[in-house]
């Protein structure tokens, strides 16, 4: 029978010269191998003797099931552990063979859960947090009774699964773009501290790609940048928000997937890089990660032959895993793999092989496999004949053990409604993610001064552009937005919204939409040669309105489009970034964010016309 959930607990408080993408890729062989053999002096994951004496003997309670069932991460359906609407009762009956969050537990012995807005996890601070409890509460009644490490994706910027009310903040390459340590750090340490109020304790991020490829369709703006000493002290200073907030860090993906074609969801991309290339490319943020005494590592759904010529993936690599990440690079933490159900992963093996060949190259979670019934009888057959011994399966055990015990899980596995009350999405810390964004927002073009505008003279102002889907499911559209922060300063905004592929029609009536405005905004999108956002941008131009263009995503738009009197880059459309590029737009806050990465020529990539580093000030 699975038990209930428990109400929230009673309160408690808990205290809680930049080098290009050329150089870069022709590094000499000398230079790589010093850096990969180089010693690291990597952050011990060591426990105190008596907590390590402790994990031992659960370890040595648990039967063999119990311990392949610590291996596993898995999605459940559902806003409760044990009461889940019918239509998610039905969605786990058929993915899982379970009806709730509860029966999962009690089936497979599980050792985490992953929250997904799309499963139904996260639909307010209060019933994330219930959920959670009732989570542990499944947990804590089993036989061995194990804390569940409970985690999700909250990168924050376009990818977000927790949303409003909880604090909303700007994502990597905001971050890069603001260039302060201090300030990635305190962003962090804000979400980590409120993942923890919500129960969930590890977050799959900080990204640590190094994005060098404009077109990479995956990573883009999750990265801190294209310049990886930039992107190592970033990558740290999030890992030590994170983890001084109760939440264990996740540096991904490792080797890396910042110069990517192929998005690994749909494919198994190819990484070309010389071994002396991924050395002083791709790997010095794990590097700084390991260094910084990152809790988990993540794993990439990729093929780099430099360093497997067997071109497995990166996730089924004993070569890449344990000689590369574990023996060369000194990591002895928590390895999770990345989705399983992911087609990179599944592109050259069955999903009965693909856990036991994970296992087998030194991974220690196994993340969301399509079919968990599958995974799991497949690990333990492995077991059963002898393809993996029962001590390998203990020592990813341990290792996971170990993290639950250093974020404090065996103490305290709840979260009270004081702690969501008290720290969750509080004025303290949007004001904060206010402030942060702002020193984010990046000026690109300012044509003869054009910006920062005044209600006064340029007061009426049409707004149109893209409309992506919030990140969060809770912010935007962004051309409301935006018009809605230019009310708030005293403009007269019309809102027109667009669309990605805005249609011959939708195109006249924003040039109709024109006359009489004085100034036009338009959000841009992930620009493409075709793109007929383009053919939107130059026919307002061609109204002699002014146009100021604000990228939302990529900041590579500003290549494919002319004629606009100013541009900003905003790195993402959630709320809290567009508020910041308005205040900028209006003069409210000086742009202060610098480019990350290079934006070269639409039609010479050989020719940068905005370098890292490039951002206009206001007088």
């Amino acid at each position: 029978m699975p038990h209930p959930a428990p109400a929230l607990p009673t309160p408690t408080r808990r205290t809680s010269p930049v080098p290009t993408r050329r150089t870069l890729l022709t590094v000499t062989a000398a230079a790589a191998a010093a850096a990969v053999t180089g010693a690291v002096a990597p952050a011990a994951h060591a426990t105190d003797a008596r907590t390590e004496e402790r994990l031992r003997r659960i370890v040595g309670r648990m039967s063999l099931e119990e311990k392949v069932g610590q291996l596993f991460v898995s999605r459940v359906y559902g806003h409760s552990a044990t009461a889940p609407d019918q239509a998610d009762v039905d969605a786990n009956l058929r993915e899982l063979g379970v009806r709730t969050a509860a029966e999962l537990l009690a089936r497979y012995h599980l050792g985490g859960i992953i929250y997904f807005a799309w499963a139904h996890n996260t639909r307010d601070p209060h019933q994330i947090a219930e959920l959670s409890n009732g989570i542990q509460a499944a947990a804590l009644a089993a036989g061995t009774p194990v804390p569940v490490l409970i985690s999700t994706d909250q990168e924050h910027g376009i990818v977000c699964r927790v949303g409003e009310p909880a604090t909303l903040l700007p994502g990597a390459m905001a971050l890069g773009a603001g260039g302060s340590p201090a300030d990635t750090r305190k962003a962090a340490r804000i979400a980590g501290a409120e993942l923890a109020a919500l129960g969930i304790r590890q977050n799959y991020a900080p990204v640590a790609d190094v994005n060098v490829n404009p077109a990479n369709p995956v990573i883009g703006v999750r990265s801190l940048g294209s310049d990886p000493g930039a992107v190592s002290g970033l990558v740290a200073a999030q890992i030590r928000g994170y983890q001084a907030a109760g939440v264990a860090a996740t540096a991904k993906h490792f080797p890396g997937h910042g110069d990517t074609a192929v998005d690994s969801h749909y494919g198994l991309p190819v990484i070309t890089h010389t071994r002396a290339q991924w050395a002083e490319l791709d790997a010095p943020p794990f590097r700084a990660a390991i260094a910084a005494g990152i809790d988990a590592i993540m794993t990439a759904h990729l093929v780099v032959p430099a360093l497997d010529p067997s071109e497995d993936p990166a996730t089924l690599s004993y070569p890449i895993l344990t000689g590369v990440l574990r023996e060369q690079l000194g990591y002895d933490g928590v390895v999770v793999t990345d989705a399983l159900d992911m087609q990179g992963v599944r592109t050259k093996y069955g999903d009965d092989r693909v856990p036991v060949l994970a296992l087998k190259a030194g991974v220690d979670q196994l993340l969301n496999p399509p079919k968990l019934d599958v995974a799991w009888n497949a690990v333990l057959k492995a077991v059963r004949d002898g393809e993996l011994t029962e001590q390998r399966i203990e020592e990813s055990v341990l290792r996971i053990l170990r993290l639950k015990a250093r974020r404090g899980l065996f103490a305290d596995p709840y979260t009270t409604r004081a702690d969501v009350d008290a720290t969750v999405g509080t004025a303290r810390h949007l004001a904060e993610a206010d402030r942060i964004a702002e020193r984010t927002t990046t000026l690109l073009v300012n044509e003869d001064g054009f910006l920062p505008l005044s209600p006064a003279s340029h007061g009426k102002v049409l707004v149109v552009g893209a409309d992506p889907a919030s990140p969060s499911g809770t912010t935007g559209p962004p051309t409301t937005t935006l018009g809605g922060a230019l009310r708030e300063l005293g403009f007269t905004p019309t809102v027109l919204s667009t669309g990605i592929t805005p249609t011959a029609a939708r195109i006249e009536e924003a040039v109709a939409a024109a006359a009489g405005q004085d100034v036009i905004v338009v959000g841009t999108y992930n620009l493409s040669a075709t793109s007929p956002q383009r053919t939107l941008v130059a026919r307002l131009v061609a109204t002699g309105v002014p146009v100021v263009t604000v990228a939302i995503r990529n900041p590579y738009d500003v290549a494919r489009i002319s004629g606009q009197r100013a541009t900003l880059a905003a790195y993402a459309w959630t709320d809290v970034e567009l508020r910041a590029a308005v205040r900028v737009l209006a003069g409210r806050a000086k742009p202060r964010g610098r480019l990350p990465v290079p934006v070269r020529s639409a039609e010479d990539p050989a020719v940068t016309l905005y370098p890292v580093g490039f951002g206009l000030s206001y007088a």
